[in-house]
């Protein structure tokens, strides 16, 4: 089953009434579209900055083959790699963009097709009156640290009375 990532952009997410009908789901996986029509893929979805990136690529390695000497067969193969990566990296690439402009990732859902994506993650939200909470899941947040009250990871570790299996046996015995 594919598994879906859905995305909000950031002034909505943070509110409780967020406009759910803005909310984009993203399929992980290998899109057809993208292998077939990469350039046209690109477009449909308003991914500019990796548009191009694909048009740079595609001329350079049309010169550097063409600086090579490389055969029609050669070529080929190149075009069908490239969008072969294309297809495979396509739901990557959609979700760089978005992160990179002010959405955040909310959930991931494991489902059929988008609607029963869609079907999956607002039952889910419903049921537990989720409230968008960006701290659970900001991947640019620093790692937790110690002397968080409350947290299980916080505690500090247990005193010295214990006895120590290593190279000092003995608590606070000089080496």
């Amino acid at each position: 089953m594919p598994v879906y990532t859905i995305h909000a952009p950031l002034a909505e997410s943070r509110g409780v009434g967020a406009a759910t009908d803005r909310f984009v789901f993203v399929r992980d996986g290998f899109h057809f579209w993208a292998f077939v029509a990469g350039l046209i893929w690109l477009i449909w979805h308003r991914l500019w900055w990796a548009l191009l990136g694909y048009v740079v690529i595609s001329i350079v390695g049309e010169v550097a083959l063409s600086m090579l000497g490389a055969g029609s067969g050669t070529r080929l193969t190149v075009m069908v790699l490239f969008a072969l990566l294309m297809g495979f990296e396509a739901a990557s690439i959609r979700r760089w963009t978005l992160s990179r402009g002010d959405w955040r990732q909310l959930d991931m859902v494991v489902a059929d097709d988008a609607e029963m994506a869609e079907q999956r993650f607002f039952d889910r939200w419903a049921r537990q009156g989720l409230v968008n909470d960006q701290a659970a899941i900001d991947r640019g947040a620093p790692p937790p640290t110690r002397h968080i009250p409350g947290q299980p990871f916080s505690r500090p570790p247990s005193a010295a009375t214990e006895s120590i299996i290593g190279l000092f046996p003995q608590p606070g015995a000089s080496r």
